[in-house]
């Protein structure tokens, strides 16, 4: 048994997300080398949020890519014996770009070292930022977040769960859930 309890009302995850956007925009001195990749699953819905928002306050769209690293994963044998290979779906050449990658939690890092390495067969960017919607600690690798939504302490028996009516969910919401 385990319990919920919500950390971030819909309202309070948009506002992050604007506020992400705009910081987004002021670390890079502009939008013009851009380029948002939401890592699959939850990621890929938080970049084009993302994206809206840089397009009501700026008034141009930055290019919106979805990586699937699945196959990247160090955890890969541990899957299962057939793992659920999503679409890479990147329309623009990343090399020399500013590539912001997106993701729900952050929490050991290798999800993000995997998405850094499906990156490199892709392109060699200026740049790779990382943009969070919450960061739980625990890191098991040297990753920083350079954007963050939300910093939740959390203990490793907890996990995090981000609820996105694009991922299918009932509501845009975060909960932590606590074993009993």
């Amino acid at each position: 048994m385990s319990e919920q309890k919500q950390i971030m009302t819909a309202d309070e995850i948009r506002r992050a997300l604007v506020r992400i956007a705009h910081e987004i925009d002021e670390r890079n001195g502009g939008l013009a080398d851009v380029v948002l990749v939401g890592i699959r699953r939850r990621g890929a819905p938080l970049a084009e949020r993302i994206a809206a928002a840089i397009a009501d306050f700026e008034g141009l769209r930055v290019p919106v890519g979805y990586l699937d690293i699945t196959l990247y994963r160090d955890d890969l044998k541990l899957r299962g014996p057939v793992p659920l290979v999503r679409k890479t779906d990147i329309q623009t050449d990343i090399t020399g770009k500013v590539v912001v990658l997106v993701d729900d939690v952050l929490y050991t890092g290798r999800t993000v070292r995997a998405a850094l390495d499906a990156l490199t067969d892709l392109g060699r960017p200026d740049r790779i930022q990382l943009a969070v919607l919450v960061d739980r600690g625990h890191r098991e690798l040297p990753i920083r977040a350079d954007f963050v939504g939300k910093n939740v302490p959390t203990a490793r028996a907890e996990r995090i769960e981000v609820h996105l009516r694009e991922a299918g969910d009932e509501a845009d919401e975060v909960v932590i859930v606590r074993p009993r």
